[in-house]
């Protein structure tokens, strides 16, 4: 099949790796973010950005030849794309097609943006967020993020 043979077909697909669909229209590059592709690493992407979606009315898809992703990648995303579905693709067809599910915690893969956070002292301590419905909150000081959680995922 090529792109021409469905209208709907807007990228190509993979041979193996992870299609992330379903992300929310506009979120694309953070979920690019938090999986650290930043062009410079030599990885196969694809992006579909502001796609019609029967789910949904917008969505963005990625794509990421060679790479499957672990289960602490898809807790992160999940806190930026809760409905995002993750395909794993071997030898073109999709061998395991599983929703994100966010976890109640996540640990050490996001900064405190309280700049007082014993989390950013100079201390041992790895940072840990409850995860709430509309956010999430830092187990040591409070401070609770609802928005711009992908800027405070440590690289």
């Amino acid at each position: 099949m090529t792109t021409d043979d469905d209208p709907q077909l807007r990228v190509s697909k993979i041979r193996n790796g992870t299609v992330i669909d379903h992300v929310a229209a506009g979120q694309a590059l953070n979920v690019l973010a938090i999986l650290g592709i930043d062009g410079t690493g030599g990885e196969e992407v694809s992006v579909g950005m502001n796609v019609p979606s029967g789910r949904i009315e917008r969505k963005d898809v990625v794509k990421v030849e060679g790479r499957e992703l672990s289960p602490a990648e898809v807790d992160v995303l999940s806190l930026i794309a809760p409905e995002a579905t993750i395909n794993i693709i071997r030898d073109y067809e999709v061998v395991r097609k599983t929703r994100v599910q966010r976890p109640e915690a996540v640990v050490g893969v996001i900064e405190c943006p309280n700049h007082n956070c014993i989390t950013n002292a100079d201390e041992p301590v790895e940072s840990e967020f409850d995860v709430l419905d509309d956010g999430i909150r830092c187990r040591y000081c409070d401070t609770i993020l609802r928005e711009g959680i992908a800027a405070q995922i440590r690289a």
